[in-house]
């Protein structure tokens, strides 16, 4: 039997949930498509599916068994397109996970600009502020801010970031301009929720110097936290990349400007494989081309 094509039937079938759908779909009956699947779980010695009068449902060996075939699919059918047109035009799906914040304002239009000009390639941009796995949760590549790198993961830097200390125009007029680190004591310090303690480590060509700033409001959306000090509500430390536009606008205005906060370190970060898809490749390329600049 086609080894691929029933590989084909049981990755549709996990994806529609029926397998009188698969038939619809390749054009055959259902006892087909089932002797398929039945074939494919004796060859790979495990039970796939679980079948019901209602759906099919993957066992816990088919939802891993899953993610290969559908990367063996996709492989395949990228070989074939490659000798067909002679180029390697990137095509298929690419699963991306970002932080929420970089994937909203900069990620996402990024990626459709990327879209606009490779027609073959699809993206599915995943935003979460937690660590994503690439090998546990089944994505292609994960962006990641800070932290520290899994060993088992193949890592890129993609950029450092140093972080400004930002304030609105309406803030500076109403609260004053700080002359030196230390007069920040004086003023409204906003800062991301999450940490217990009040240190703000500050750095110049003349040293460093920690400070303790007391925060009447703090929040775990680094937008929210970006909206607030626009509305004039406080002092923050920013990444340059979101705060870039913002100040060459008037937007906002840089405080300390000889002082920067620790800086943002960005990697991408992908499973290990001998060969990344071209469709994978191309993304990655793309994204460390664009956030190198930002």
């Amino acid at each position: 039997m086609d080894r691929l094509k029933a590989m084909g039937a049981f990755v549709r079938a996990v994806e529609l949930g029926s397998l009188s759908a698969v038939a619809r779909e390749m054009a055959t009956t259902q006892p087909t498509v089932s002797k398929m699947v039945a074939w494919l779980e004796r060859e790979v010695g495990a039970r796939l599916l679980e079948r019901s009068s209602q759906r099919v449902l993957p066992t816990e060996e088919g939802a891993r068994f899953l993610a290969s075939a559908k990367r063996l699919l996709e492989d395949y059918e990228e070989a074939l397109a490659e000798v067909a047109s002679g180029v390697r035009e990137p095509r298929g799906l690419v699963r991306l996970s970002a932080p929420v914040a970089l994937g909203e304002l900069r990620l996402s239009a990024l990626m459709l600009e990327m879209l606009a000009k490779l027609p073959h390639l699809q993206v599915e941009l995943l935003l979460e502020d937690r660590f994503v796995d690439p090998l546990e949760e089944r994505v292609d590549l994960t962006i990641r801010i800070g932290g520290v790198l899994p060993a088992d993961l193949v890592a890129r830097q993609l950029a450092v970031w140093p972080r400004y200390l930002v304030a609105s125009p309406e803030y500076v007029r109403r609260k004053g301009r700080p002359r030196r680190p230390q007069d920040l004591i004086a003023h409204d310090y906003l800062r991301y929720a999450g940490r217990s303690d009040e240190a703000v480590h500050l750095s110049s060509s003349d040293g460093s110097i920690v400070l303790d700033l007391a925060s009447r409001y703090r929040i775990n959306s680094a937008i929210a936290l970006l909206d607030a000090v626009r509305s004039g509500a406080g002092i923050a430390l920013q990444p340059c990349w979101m705060v870039d536009e913002a100040l060459r606008r008037g937007d906002l205005v840089r405080l300390l400007p000889r002082w920067t906060g620790p800086a943002q370190t960005a990697h991408i970060v992908h499973a290990p494989r001998r060969r990344l898809p071209a469709r994978v490749q191309a993304v990655m390329e793309y994204v460390e081309a664009a956030v190198g600049a930002w």
